[in-house]
């Protein structure tokens, strides 16, 4: 199964946000919770976390990368 990450909302005001750091590339073994990637809004840095274990399948967005909240960021490949 297929599992999309998406950059998150980080507050009310904020509509985008720069991905900074990768703490994973693709093809890399994830954990649900385990630290995946680094963003920074122009409010706050935060470390976001794997929604699911699985493969890091695809990595969409790279780093110094700014996109809108909403947009999928990378998929995970989950075990059926």
């Amino acid at each position: 199964m297929k599992i999309e990450v998406i950059m998150p909302q980080m507050g009310e005001s904020i509509t985008e946000g720069t991905l900074i750091k990768w703490h994973k590339k693709k093809g890399d073994k994830v954990n649900k919770d385990e630290l995946l990637f680094d963003i920074a809004t122009d409010k706050v840095d935060t470390e976001i976390p794997s929604p699911a274990s699985g493969v890091l399948a695809e990595v969409k967005v790279f780093e110094n990368e700014t996109v809108d909240v909403g947009t999928i960021v990378a998929i995970i490949e989950t075990d059926p």
